[in-house]
C-alpha cells in the first residue's frame, strides 16, 4: 500500500507565547522565568505531530507582517513543512497562563485582523496546486476575518472529487456547508458541536451535563442531521469531551459509542486536541479501526497535555 500522505490546512496561524507562574497574584506585578514560544494554530500542531510521527506532511496557510519569519524559522526548527501565501494580515500571538498553585490553564486569544482581498484566490490556487500529491487532507480551526464561508467547503469538494480522505476539525457554517461533500471524518469536541447545530446544548458558556439523556440527544441530533445530508455510509462523527470518554458514530451506525480513559494530571492542555487529530489521522492511514484510530488519538494527546510545549507528542 503506498505510504500516507498528509496536506493540513488552517486560515489562522498563530504564535503562542506559554507562561508558567508557580502563583498568580491579581493586581500585582507577576514574574516567571518560565516560559517559551513556538509556532501555533490548529493546522501548524496537527503537522508538528504527524511529523514526530514520522508521517509525511504539508501545512498550508496564509501567513503576513513583520513576524513571518520568525514564524517561519520556529516552524523549520520543529521541522515542519510549510506553503504559503501572502495576506498581510499580521500574525497573532495567543498567551498560555499556566498557575501551578491554582492548577489553572487559561488561554488568551488575539483575533486574527483581515486578510487582504485576493488572498482567498491565492490560497485556494496553492491548494490546488499541491492537493493532488497527498492522500489525506485535515482541515482545522478557525478563519480569519476576509475568508468566506465557502472557502472551506470548496477545498471538501475538491479533495472528495479526487478521492482523498478528508478530516474536519472545525465548527459552525464552515462545517454545515462542508457536510454536503461528504468529509470521512468530523471531528469538533462536543461544545462545539452543540455551538453549531444544538446551542440549547450549552447553558453559561458550557456543555450542560446536567440534562437527562444528554448523550442520546446528542445522538439524535446527529442521526437527523446525516438524514438530512445522506451522510450515511460517508461521514463519522468523533467528538472529544475534555477529560471525559469520547463519543463517536461510525459511518452507516446509527448509534454513538464510548471510549472511556483515565484521566491525567495535565502540564499543559493547549495543543491536545490538534495532538489526537494528528494520532487519528495518523492510524485511519495505516488501516486501523475507528476505535483503533481514537486510541491512537487519545495517546497522542495524553503525551501532549503531559508537557509544557504545546501541539506536541
Amino acid at each position: 500500500m503506498p505510504r500516507s500522505t498528509f496536506l493540513t490546512v488552517c486560515m489562522n496561524p498563530t504564535l503562542q507565547k506559554t507562561l508558567v507562574f508557580d502563583d498568580l497574584v491579581p493586581d500585582t506585578v507577576n514574574r516567571t522565568k518560565n516560559y517559551r514560544l513556538d509556532a501555533s494554530g490548529k493546522g501548524i500542531n496537527v503537522s508538528r505531530v504527524l511529523s514526530q510521527l514520522k508521517m509525511d506532511a504539508l501545512h498550508l496557510c496564509q501567513l503576513g507582517g513583520e513576524l513571518r519569519p520568525l514564524f517561519l524559522s520556529l516552524c523549520e526548527k520543529d521541522g515542519i513543512k510549510v506553503k504559503w501565501v501572502e495576506s498581510n494580515s499580521p500574525i497573532r500571538f495567543c498567551y498560555t497562563v499556566i498557575n501551578k498553585n491554582g492548577k489553572s490553564i487559561t488561554e488568551l486569544v488575539e483575533e486574527a485582523e483581515k486578510v487582504d482581498a485576493g488572498t482567498e484566490e491565492a490560497l485556494l490556487i496553492a491548494y490546488n496546486d499541491v492537493v493532488d500529491n497527498f492522500t489525506d487532507i485535515i482541515i482545522s480551526g478557525s478563519m480569519a476575518e476576509g475568508f468566506s464561508a465557502m472557502l472551506i467547503p470548496e477545498m471538501v469538494k475538491i479533495a472528495k472529487s479526487k478521492g482523498k480522505r478528508v478530516i474536519l476539525d472545525i465548527r459552525g457554517v464552515d462545517l454545515v456547508k462542508s457536510l454536503p461533500f461528504y468529509p470521512d471524518i468530523v471531528k469538533p469536541n462536543l461544545f462545539e458541536f452543540a455551538s453549531t447545530f444544538a446551542p440549547d446544548l450549552i447553558k453559561e458558556n458550557e456543555i450542560d451535563y446536567n440534562i437527562v439523556s444528554l448523550k442520546e440527544k446528542v445522538e439524535g441530533i446527529w442521526n437527523s442531521i446525516s438524514i438530512e445530508h445522506n451522510l450515511n455510509n460517508k461521514t463519522s462523527l468523533v467528538l472529544s469531551r475534555g477529560a471525559r470518554s469520547i463519543w463517536y458514530c461510525e459511518k452507516g451506525d446509527f448509534r454513538i459509542k464510548e471510549y472511556a480513559f483515565t484521566p491525567l494530571d495535565a502540564i499543559n492542555s493547549i495543543g491536545s486536541g490538534d495532538a489526537f487529530t494528528a494520532g487519528l489521522a495518523a492510524a485511519l492511514s495505516s488501516g486501523a479501526s475507528l476505535l483503533k484510530a481514537i486510541q491512537e488519538g487519545h495517546s497522542c494527546a495524553a503525551l501532549n497535555a503531559a508537557q509544557l510545549k504545546p501541539g506536541i507528542s
